[in-house]
């Protein structure tokens, strides 16, 4: 519950401290007015001002990411001095002692990054100034670039910390600052990874630590702008771990490509470039970065209509194939034509790819590609298909599943290849120690075009993969709440009361998630299993207002005459099971 700063005057005495120590005018004036209001009765303004003064914007291992705006719950230049000052302190306690090659100590190193988003400059600037101060060597990308290419940064550059600037597919009014650990700051197998506890914890206590705003210091200068070669840089050491054909060899595949006027674009045309597309159509209207993702409801490739214009584009060039990067360019999403304007899930001749479909299929060219290498490890999250598995046991390659995010994925010994199911891939682990929007689409492409000779399609692929594990079906149960207190009381409805059966099957297993003994450290959330291999897990998720509820069956498939009816019972089943857990949550 917020404070009303009619009764509490502290909450207006506090926002005016704000106001006096906050070095960006724009939000100071914003601030201004807004007391200005609050004080003079405005119940809108007051009750912003309770919203924005009621706490303080939590350090987690996503590290932050909120509205813009003036006040301790919102992305600042407030919150962004301390929380660099923090991590900084950070940094500095935890490094392990090491000299360089001549015997003598280095300043530990960092990396910082930045998208196109209102105030992401500002932000990384204001950064390094800090990183600086503080004595670390500060490296700056050097204009607004995908997250892959400061996740890869962190490891060639062996750099303590790394961070990135961005609220990924967020909307428009928000920003975020996501962190990553490296060099001496970490073990060796955790090396350019999101970070994980304890290190969100401890980074949260030297925040918290912090003093006043004004007090920080802040070099003026310092810093060293990494040169626009990095690009480059990033491309050469990612795009051999994904193209093993000549370099320059053409491949006649049409794809278009969207970046959702995020960063993306021109970095992931030059990779599908570099590995022989050349036929690449950009979409015009949503090829360059603009803050404002004006022809988009929603700048994630997973929202629908997202892809409208890119499949209007697709279905006037004659494409073979459509890649949407996400603003931030660190995930990717696929559609592909489907023969037959009668086909079910064809939105006029075009399907977009669930995320475990990529994953099965970029899993299976990596089962190719690994095949006989001593020690290789698939890896998806527990809310993935567990088709990964089966694709890795067939090809004698051990399965790992982990917590959701990347931050767990990447930290697998061993990783050949990762992914989850919210359109995330890590198809070059070694490096890039996170999921990579731009690789990931150059694999598409490339085993797109590569069958495309054989007169295959990837849906194709997908059917072979039915036929020789089953037909993996999943979808999404995603519930927004206004208040999150409910999420917990459905959570619990659920536990107490599950229902006896789902889809027509025995519900035998309802495992709560954050009790031992499930293999995997404990997190929110419950996972349901039936007699027939039906799986549901519903967990809050990690960044928005939901609980979520990710839903597999598996559907026997009687030949390749059985696809259709394979597919048919599947999707049937999905929709009951869906209607079901509604009931169950009380919707």
């Amino acid at each position: 519950m917020t404070t009303d700063p009619r009764t509490d005057p502290q909450v207006l005495a506090a926002a005016r401290a704000w106001g006096a120590a906050d070095p960006d005018p724009a939000t100071r004036a914003e601030l201004a007015a807004l007391v200005e209001a609050a004080a003079a009765d405005d119940a809108a303004a007051r009750a912003e001002l309770a919203d924005r003064f009621s706490g303080t914007l939590q350090f987690g291992t996503a590290g932050l990411r909120a509205a813009l705006g003036a006040g301790p719950m919102r992305m600042n230049r407030v919150v962004v001095l301390r929380a660099a000052a923090g991590l900084a302190a950070h940094v500095l306690a935890v490094q392990t002692p090491a000299g360089d090659a001549a015997g003598s100590a280095r300043r530990p190193r960092a990396v910082v990054g930045y998208d196109a988003r209102h105030g992401s400059e500002v932000f990384a600037r204001d950064t390094a100034a800090v990183f600086t101060a503080a004595g670390l060597e500060t490296l700056l990308l050097p204009a607004p670039l995908p997250t892959p290419v400061l996740a890869w940064a962190v490891r060639a550059l062996e750099a303590e910390v790394g961070v990135m600037v961005t609220a990924s597919h967020n909307p428009p009014a928000d920003n975020g600052y996501k962190v990553y650990l490296g060099g001496r700051a970490v073990e060796p197998a955790a090396r350019g990874c999101q970070i994980v506890a304890p290190h969100d914890r401890m980074i949260a206590e030297r925040i918290a630590a912090v003093g006043p705003v004004e007090d920080i210091p802040r070099a003026q200068d310092g810093w060293t702008v990494l040169p626009a070669s990095v690009e480059q840089d990033y491309l050469d050491a990612v795009l051999p771990a994904v193209v093993t054909a000549a370099a320059g060899a053409e491949r006649p595949l049409r794809v278009v490509l969207t970046p959702l006027h995020g960063v993306g674009g021109r970095t992931t045309t030059e990779a599908l470039r570099r590995a022989g597309l050349a036929d690449v159509h950009v979409v015009p209207e949503q090829a360059e970065p603009d803050p404002d993702f004006p022809t988009v409801a929603f700048p994630n490739p997973e929202e629908p209509g997202a892809l409208d214009l890119a499949l209007a584009t697709a279905r006037a060039v004659g494409a073979d194939l459509v890649l949407a990067n996400d603003p931030d360019a660190d995930r990717v999403a696929v559609a592909v034509p489907v023969p037959g304007a009668d086909v079910e899930d064809s939105a006029q001749g075009w399907r977009m790819l669930r995320g475990d479909e990529v994953g099965a299929l970029l899993g299976h060219a990596a089962a190719a590609r690994c095949a006989g290498r001593e020690g290789a490890v698939f890896a998806n999250s527990i809310v993935s298909s567990r088709l990964l598995g089966r694709i890795a046991a067939a090809a004698g390659i051990a399965h790992q599943e982990t917590l959701t995010g990347f931050k767990w994925i990447a930290r697998v010994p061993g990783l050949a290849f990762g992914y989850e199911e919210a359109l995330g891939y890590c198809v070059a682990p070694e490096v890039v120690r996170d999921k990579d929007g731009i690789s990931a689409a150059v694999a598409v492409a490339v085993l797109a075009d590569e069958l495309r000779a054989q007169g295959r399609t990837l849906l194709d692929v997908l059917d072979d993969l039915a036929l020789a594990h089953g037909l993996y079906a999943t979808d999404q149960l995603s519930i927004r709440v206004a208040d999150l207190g409910r999420i917990p009381v459905m959570a619990a409805a659920l536990r107490d009361a599950p229902p006896a059966a789902l889809g027509g099957s025995e519900v035998v297993e309802v495992a709560d998630l954050a009790a031992p003994g499930t293999g995997l450290p404990p997190t929110e959330g419950l996972r349901l299993l039936t007699a027939d291999g039906t799986r549901v897990i519903v967990r809050p998720s990690g960044t928005e207002p939901k609980l979520k509820c990710y839903l597999e069956v598996v559907a026997p498939v009687a030949g390749r005459a059985g696809l259709p009816a394979a597919r048919a019972e599947a999707q049937e089943r999905l929709g009951r099971i869906r209607a079901e857990l509604e009931a169950a949550l009380g919707l």
